[in-house]
């Protein structure tokens, strides 16, 4: 009977100590509103005339997501020994305001990644995770990174409406998330922190073409998209800044479609179509660099933001050809009382492009920027608040892209969203 006890209580040890040891924690936001938007655009014509088609759009429906992004995740941490740690991180995108709970598309993998930590030195992770700019915007955005429109940094037009070109999509001023990714970061060093990716995904076949009739399709060759970044904080009192640059390339092949009256031609990196009734898809052989700094200051009543992003996607090819995207935002964020939380931000911006039909979509080179945006929380507890907000983004001397060899007419737009909305973390 001794002896059982014994075994017993060994064995409750045991499991005891292995279980405080690891851990794992499900959490997650629940974002739910009603709000409106209201989007305006002129669009320039591509025709030797002068004319212009403005369009309007209005709306007020329920949303989701409108302050953060809903999410589900599951986070874990081994302790294996020695000061070593493994970590591992599942985090999926949510619709709570749609039939399809789970997100589709490149939000529904939010996060998926498996790492070590060794205490004193630094972590390293595998798998789909968030770029170094990404993890400083979301440290130093006024805005706390909304999807409401008026941020020229964290751009994102999910509430509605259609954004100004250059000034609303997600990803217009930096890539947020990559698969195939490998991140370095190191521990705090005198107040230092450094921050390093790897993007390797490489996929190559040979090229074939198959004939059918009068049309010839060309198909495989390379497909590879690769990156690496590095970042660097510095903390020191009540002052934080932040310097990430990043760097990502696309190579794939094209597809060649050549109909019974000529032949396509990529011979200066666009397509040039001799002959009509024939349709191409271009190849990518794309450079995009990345850059942003950024800096706080908390004075204690308020804290104060300034950034600066900045992004230039060239073709390899021809340096000539690219696209140019740049922005400055300042901004404030105050606790006007221990409930009531208030921010409001401002920026400016201005796009660049050369080379026609070729970067990002945009047209003939200029393009300037602006936004604002103002919000507020109050505080039901530490996990519940409500929220109203309000942004507006615009652009102006934007060119439309060239058809037919015949030069687009300026064109401008502008969008503001609004909202109102309950959010939950847990």
């Amino acid at each position: 009977m001794k002896k059982s006890l014994l075994a017993l209580a060994a064995l409750s040890a045991i499991a005891g100590a292995a279980q405080a040891q690891s851990s794992v924690t499900v959490y997650g936001i629940l974002d739910i509103g009603v709000g409106g938007s209201q989007s305006r655009s002129t669009t320039g014509a591509a025709t030797t005339a002068s004319a212009n088609g403005v369009t309007k759009t209005t709306g007020v429906a329920a949303f989701d997501s409108g302050e953060s992004t809903s999410r589900l995740g599951f986070k874990g941490v081994e302790d294996i020994g020695g000061g070593t740690s493994a970590f591992f991180t599942i985090e999926l995108g949510l619709n709570p305001d749609s039939q399809s709970l789970i997100a589709t598309g490149g939000t529904q993998n939010r996060q998926t990644f498996v790492g070590l930590k060794k205490a004193g030195v630094g972590d390293f992770a595998l798998g789909t995770q968030y770029t170094p700019i990404f993890n400083a915007v979301t440290q130093t955005d006024p805005g706390n990174t909304n999807n409401f429109a008026g941020n020229l940094v964290y751009t994102s037009d999910k509430i509605g409406g259609t954004a100004p070109t250059g000034s609303g999509a997600n990803g217009d001023a930096f890539t947020i998330r990559a698969n195939q990714m490998v991140t370095l970061n190191s521990e705090v060093i005198g107040g230092f922190k450094a921050h390093a990716m790897a993007i390797l995904n490489n996929s190559n076949s040979s090229q074939t073409q198959v004939t059918t009739g009068a049309t010839t399709t060309v198909t495989g060759g390379v497909n590879n998209q690769n990156g690496w970044g590095l970042g660097l904080d510095y903390t020191w009192n009540k002052l934080f800044v932040t310097a990430n640059y990043q760097s990502l390339t696309a190579k794939n092949a094209f597809v060649d479609v050549v109909g019974a009256q000529g032949t396509i031609s990529y011979a200066s990196g666009n397509p040039v179509i001799f002959g009509a009734g024939q349709t191409s898809v271009n190849g990518t052989n794309v450079q995009d660099n990345q850059a942003y700094v950024a800096a706080t200051y908390d004075f204690g009543i308020l804290k104060a933001y300034a950034q600066y992003i900045t992004r230039k996607v060239m073709a390899q090819q021809d340096n000539n050809q690219y696209a140019q995207r740049s922005a400055e935002q300042i901004g404030v964020r105050s606790f006007i009382t221990p409930t009531i939380e208030a921010w409001a931000s401002g920026a400016l911006g201005r796009i660049t492009t050369n080379g026609g039909n070729y970067a990002l979509g945009y047209g003939q080179p200029t393009g300037n920027l602006t936004a604002w945006q103002v919000g507020s929380n109050y505080w039901l507890s530490k996990r519940t608040n409500l929220y109203a907000v309000y942004g507006q983004a615009n652009s102006s001397n934007v060119s439309s892209v060239s058809t037919a060899g015949v030069a687009g007419n300026p064109a401008s737009g502008n969008l503001s969203t609004y909202g109102v909305g309950i959010r939950h973390t847990f």
